[in-house]
């Protein structure tokens, strides 16, 4: 059995996974990246020379993005498993590529954002308390369900709310939940989880545009009713 060199063998200054866990991705070589998928070299040669006589073959990355399993076993050191490795990232790459963004909805008034969500939360048996994320154009950018049951003060806790728009760089939000029975009249709760919401927007620097309340097609929207 041939003894294998693996990447956690190389001395410290040339491992690349740890230099991509300390550095990001941007400031690894091709030769680096391609030594992350490969894993191991062979009893002559390190996964990073490997690597390198790869790239080489394949002109860089130019010629590697349509070489077939055939082209890569052929190369000294290149099985089944690392042909396969590689083309699938090779592929990943290309599909990522072929991405377009979707045309994003736009939400100028209350109306606009009870159009989005009234078809699918009209409907629902128990209450939904979703999140409309939004950029700087007030596009959509993300729709998520924080949580499913009755609206309480303390259940909505803005911690959850405002975590998913730092996460997707939003700049504004809008909340909406539903109310099973039809009618959208605000409740307490309602108008406590809307100040709260507010509050916590404006030290945080997220705006909370409207909160929004679905029945059976109508909306009240909070912002109208001086709560926002």
């Amino acid at each position: 059995m041939t003894e294998t060199l693996l990447i956690r063998d190389l001395p410290q200054s040339e491992k690349p996974r740890e230099r991509l866990i300390s550095d990001g991705t941007d400031k690894l070589t091709n030769q680096e990246l391609i030594a992350i998928l490969l894993r191991t070299g062979t009893k002559k040669e390190s996964v990073m020379d490997l690597s390198n006589r790869l790239l080489k073959h394949f002109d860089g990355l130019r010629l590697l993005k349509n070489a077939t399993i055939q082209e890569l076993t052929d190369i000294k050191g290149i099985g089944e498993v690392k042909a396969v490795q590689l083309l699938a990232a090779v592929e990943i790459g290309k599909r990522m590529g072929r991405l377009q963004f979707e045309q994003r909805y736009v939400i100028r008034s209350p109306e606009d954002g009870a159009n989005l969500v009234m078809d699918e939360m009209r409907f629902l048996t128990q209450e939904h308390f979703v999140c409309l994320y939004l950029n700087t154009k007030n596009q959509v950018i993300h729709q998520q369900t924080i949580f499913i049951g009755s609206l309480n003060a303390s259940i909505v806790h803005p911690r959850e709310v405002f975590k998913e728009a730092f996460r997707r760089s939003a700049a504004s939000i809008i909340c909406v939940h539903n109310h099973p029975s039809g009618d959208p009249s605000p409740s307490r709760e309602d108008i406590e989880v809307t100040k709260r919401l507010v509050e916590c927007g404006k030290l945080i620097g997220i705006e909370l545009l409207d909160h929004l309340i679905i029945g059976e097609k109508k909306y009240v929207s909070m912002k109208e009713k001086g709560y926002v």
